[in-house]
């Protein structure tokens, strides 16, 4: 008996002693991995505040040899002029707004509609089937959607619009609208399915409509996530490359004329970075000015929406 004892006393303190090892590396790794975040984090901050720092050390050059008010009042771009060049950023911007525009006026009721639907309406068994279908345009590559702009949709609106240039604000447009279409309808759809039954079923039992609860009671009580999700889907429109380098065009034109052939911001910087342009020259620079007004855009069309989200936002 006094061995058997013996035995299960050393037995407890082996399985102790092992206890305590494994709580030793377990610890060790739960204080490594803290670590890891953290460095995985900061990687990504680093790479933000380095692109920051390159657009603004690179802009300061450019503006070195143009001046900052020539920048934002000249009506003209012609950078590849070897006698009069000019550098006026207002006919890209023109051009960036027409294009985003166009595709707001098209996403954004096609969009909420299928949001509504998805919400208000659809089964369950429709929901899990028709969403991810919809999502679907949002991962095809922006290359694509460019040549379908060019060799389909192009074609089409000329038959519609005889004075249609090949290279128009119109067609781009239309064709972001729809790759923006399911940010719209995704984002505004997780954001109606939050607000609580209780609601939709108290406005039901006061006589509304299916349609008076989805406009007047769902889609205001959703409204933070709504707005937030539009403003975000312009932000998109507004950094959009490859759609429009392919269909738009480039001629930078200042005005309102959707029927003309366009240049983007993003689009003359795809123009200069094709390697036909000289290291350190005003025009290599120009891509760098160009580059921070896109990205101041972008910031304030993020700041406007988390602002919006912040001040409509409705908690149940």
């Amino acid at each position: 008996m006094a061995s058997e004892k013996i035995a299960n006393t050393l037995s407890v303190r082996e399985m102790i002693d092992e206890k305590m090892t494994k709580d030793k590396k377990g610890g060790s790794l739960q204080k490594a991995v803290p670590f890891l975040l953290f460095i995985i984090a900061a990687v990504s901050v680093l790479t933000t505040i380095g692109i920051v720092l390159t657009l603004i050390f690179e802009t300061i050059l450019f503006f070195q040899s143009v001046s900052f008010k020539e920048f934002l009042t000249a009506e003209k771009w012609y950078p590849f002029s070897e006698t009069h060049a000019s550098y006026g950023i207002l006919p890209l911007i023109s051009g960036t707004l027409r294009v985003t525009a166009i595709a707001v006026i098209v996403a954004v009721p096609i969009g909420l509609a299928a949001a509504i639907y998805l919400s208000e309406y659809a089964s369950d068994r429709a929901r899990r089937i028709i969403k991810p279908i919809f999502e679907v345009l949002a991962g095809i590559p922006t290359i694509v959607y460019g040549y379908f702009a060019l060799t389909f949709v192009t074609p089409v609106l000329r038959e519609i619009i005889p004075g249609l240039a090949v290279f128009n604000a119109l067609s781009p447009g239309i064709v972001i609208g729809i790759m923006i279409t399911p940010m719209i309808a995704s984002l505004s759809e997780d954001a109606m399915s939050s607000v609580p039954n209780a609601m939709r079923e108290g406005a039901l039992a006061l006589g509304s409509t299916k349609i008076e609860v989805a406009f007047k009671v769902v889609l205001p009580a959703a409204i933070s996530g709504v707005v937030a999700s539009i403003v975000l889907a312009i932000s998109r429109a507004i950094g959009e490359t490859m759609i429009v380098s392919v269909a738009g065009g480039s001629s930078p034109n200042l005005g309102w004329n959707v029927t003309e052939s366009i240049q983007t911001m993003t689009a003359y910087i795809v123009q200069v970075s094709q390697g036909d342009v000289g290291y350190g020259t005003t025009i290599y620079y120009s891509i760098y000015a160009v580059g921070m007004t896109l990205f101041v855009f972008t910031l304030i069309m993020n700041f406007i929406a988390q602002y919006v989200s912040r001040r409509f936002r409705e908690e149940y």
